[in-house]
């Protein structure tokens, strides 16, 4: 599975610079539905958060971050609570990423909950008319439904592969690392290519969030230690990319 590798940065790629934010736009993919969108006219990255509804916010530190290394992050709002589990949220951010930003092959990097959509929409790529070419999992729920499709993720996966990179923290107390080695292990079996890294990182820090325990959900993170792990996974990102 591309082995397991320590959490150290790949070479040849800078951190983004210091104190500079890329331009961010807060636009609407679908009536009543956010996205914020970070640089304009490169490579384009789509980023899913987890189950947590619309908190795109969240996400923001990383990705300032991976916008930072000259690539454009559309990360979107959805609602895993909706009736159909957040499909037509998901999908309607992956139409607008391909209407705003051209139809190429799309990098798609989710966290928790988001990488099992992730997952699936790769899974389902070729039936669905959706060019992924590299699918980045953070934390990875995969044991979760996968919202595309709303059943589990299969272990007999289409002959037309699609790359992975998983990542995982150590210090992950919600979802175990168990489960990304598991997926990528299914992933190997079906000789789709993979890679697999864990972090020493929580649950949180490696999408660049923080778990705020008195309102019970995640929020950007500020601390030192988990935005320098947050610009160690948009590192990672911008060498897929590359």
């Amino acid at each position: 599975m591309g082995g397991l590798h320590a959490g150290h940065p790949p070479p040849g790629l800078a951190a983004a610079s210091r104190g500079q934010t890329p331009a961010m736009q807060t636009l609407d993919y679908a009536p009543g539905r956010g996205v914020d969108v970070f640089g304009e006219g490169a490579p384009a990255v789509l980023m899913w958060h987890g189950a947590q509804t619309d908190a795109r916010s969240a996400m923001r530190p990383l990705a300032e971050l991976v916008a930072g290394h000259g690539l454009t992050v559309v990360v979107p709002d959805w609602n895993s609570h909706a009736d159909d589990g957040g499909r037509s949220d998901l999908l309607g951010s992956v139409e607008f990423t391909r209407e705003r930003l051209g139809s190429g092959g799309l990098v798609v990097v989710g966290w928790s909950l988001g990488d099992a959509a992730a997952a699936g929409l790769a899974i389902s790529a070729h039936r669905l008319d959706v060019p992924v070419v590299h699918t980045i999992c953070l934390a990875g729920a995969f044991t979760a439904r996968n919202p595309i499709s709303g059943a589990p993720l299969p272990t007999k996966l289409p002959p037309e592969p699609s790359a992975f990179t998983l990542l995982h923290g150590t210090a992950d107390d919600v979802v175990p690392a168990e489960v990304s080695r598991s997926f990528a292990a299914t992933l190997e079996d079906n000789e789709w290519p993979v890679e697999y890294v864990e972090l020493a990182a929580d649950h949180g820090a490696i999408a660049g969030a923080a778990y705020d325990r008195a309102h019970d959900r995640y929020v950007a993170a500020e601390d030192p230690e988990a935005l320098a792990v947050a610009a160690d996974v948009a590192r990672r990102i911008a060498s897929v990319v590359a």
